[in-house]
């Protein structure tokens, strides 16, 4: 009875793994994009909220939003992938808020160096460093989630800990002032990137 209802939501889990890998790669190829386009920008130093700001910046904000519907559609996929004793909705709001954070992160500006604080800045701020905590607690609360369906536990050996890492990088990138920010910041990126990217991949091969 649960495989077949997992068999019949197949293929409206597809489909948001279509829109969850769209998301991704819009975000992803707009950011190389970006990074090749503002060479004014140092890469090591700049945040990814300075390539917000000026010439391609509404590239890159259009792909903040297209990544927050990609977690969205993945947190939901992963849900509905799961036995509906094993599935619950925390894991989708977390996504969730961290979608919509993007989202106001991309809008509302960040201060410039040298330039007296704002409202926007501030919601900036917040916004941003709200994104990082729902994204990293969603991936620790769905990878936990995956310890109660027997058909997902090995992906819980490795999701887990990953996700444990990004959660833990994120507090180190706030408490670690002296670190190259751009770097440090790009480094968190990638590595909750590459952990939904998997996400993607192991469902993928379940719906085969």
């Amino acid at each position: 009875m649960v495989a077949d209802t997992v068999v019949f939501r197949r293929p409206a889990i597809r489909r948001a793994l279509h829109i969850s890998a769209a998301g991704l790669a819009a975000f992803v190829i707009a950011a190389i994009v970006l990074h090749l386009r503002r060479p004014e920008l140092d890469p090591v130093a700049s945040q990814m909220s300075l390539y917000l700001i000026g010439a391609w910046g509404p590239l890159l904000q259009a792909a903040y939003v297209a990544l927050g519907v990609g977690m969205v559609a993945l947190a939901w996929a992963l849900r509905e992938a799961h036995a509906p004793p094993a599935r619950s909705s925390a894991a989708l709001l977390l996504f969730a808020l961290a979608g919509m954070s993007l989202s106001i992160t991309a809008y509302a500006w960040m201060d410039m160096p040298g330039v007296d604080r704002s409202l926007e800045g501030l919601i900036h701020g917040v916004s941003a460093k709200g994104a990082f905590l729902f994204a990293t607690t969603g991936m620790v609360v769905q990878a936990l989630g995956f310890l109660r369906d027997p058909a997902w536990r090995r992906t819980a050996r490795w999701a887990l800990p990953w996700a444990l890492l990004c959660f833990a990088s994120v507090w180190i990138l706030a408490a670690w002032r002296e670190a190259p920010r751009g770097l440090a910041q790009k480094t968190v990126i990638v590595l909750i990137l590459a952990w939904m990217i998997c996400m993607l991949r192991a469902l993928a091969t379940r719906l085969r």
